[in-house]
């Protein structure tokens, strides 16, 4: 079990790096993060997709709830409905994944099955 990051250790870290961070968190928190408003959840669009940004804890998700966003409170889901209903729906809606964004770095943006997939314990899947 790795030791906790500050979050100045967090927001150094590499978008691949951010990425594997919150895998670990998610499997071992069993929750995932983003951020809502009165309308729902945030949106953030790249050139080419719409992604719903997601954090591996509360703490960092707040880290994005400033200025445009600063309505906004970080939203806890848990990993079973993530993977049972979000990640689903975001395919159906044809939503990215925007992986820990920081101020400065949007993170790794992929489909929700490759987050779902590596959430997904290979040894728990029956045939």
């Amino acid at each position: 079990m790795s030791k906790a990051k500050t979050v100045e250790q967090l927001l150094n870290m590499t978008p691949e790096a951010r990425y594997d961070y919150l895998i670990e968190q998610v499997k071992a928190n069993k929750t995932i993060w983003t951020l809502q408003d009165h309308d729902g959840c945030v949106m953030l669009t790249t050139e080419d997709e719409d992604c719903i940004p997601m954090w591996p804890s509360e703490e960092t998700a707040k880290l994005w709830a400033v200025d445009d966003w600063k309505e906004c409170t970080a939203l806890a889901i848990p990993l079973d409905e993530f993977q049972q209903r979000w990640v689903s729906g975001m395919e159906d809606d044809e939503l990215f994944v925007a992986v820990f964004p920081v101020e400065q770095d949007l993170g790794v943006v992929i489909p929700p099955y490759e987050v779902d997939q590596r959430l997904t314990p290979r040894a728990k899947i029956k045939h």
